[in-house]
């Protein structure tokens, strides 16, 4: 499944929101131009194909400010003591900071 990706994933230690799920922050595991895994650490009850609204908040040494995406749940994968949901980016409203995010993504992950 994750080897038939379109779009590289970068890790991330960004944080999430998704209010129509859950209110609490979730973490934002990684992330593509194409889509993003969140990870909660309870369960989390959404359906697949699910849209909804997705805030992201960048750490701190992006010196990127936080955005939307609207966001189709593809997947959910529970176990212990942690629920992970597989996201496809629809659309995003603000592209410009969501383009700096990936790219800085990128650039980290190349230079550690």
């Amino acid at each position: 499944m994750f080897d038939n990706r379109r779009s590289t994933r970068y890790p991330t230690i960004a944080r999430a929101l998704v209010p129509e799920i859950f209110e609490g922050e979730a973490l934002l595991k990684d992330l593509s131009i194409t889509g993003c895994c969140v990870e909660y650490t309870m369960f989390v009850d959404i359906k697949p194909n699910t849209p909804c609204k997705l805030q992201i908040l960048p750490d701190s040494a992006a010196k990127i400010a936080p955005f939307e995406l609207l966001v189709e749940s593809r997947w959910v994968r529970s176990g212990g003591y942690s629920c992970e949901i597989g996201f496809t980016i629809a659309v995003s409203p603000k592209g410009r900071d969501f383009q700096r995010y990936v790219d800085y993504l990128a650039w980290r992950s190349t230079s550690v």
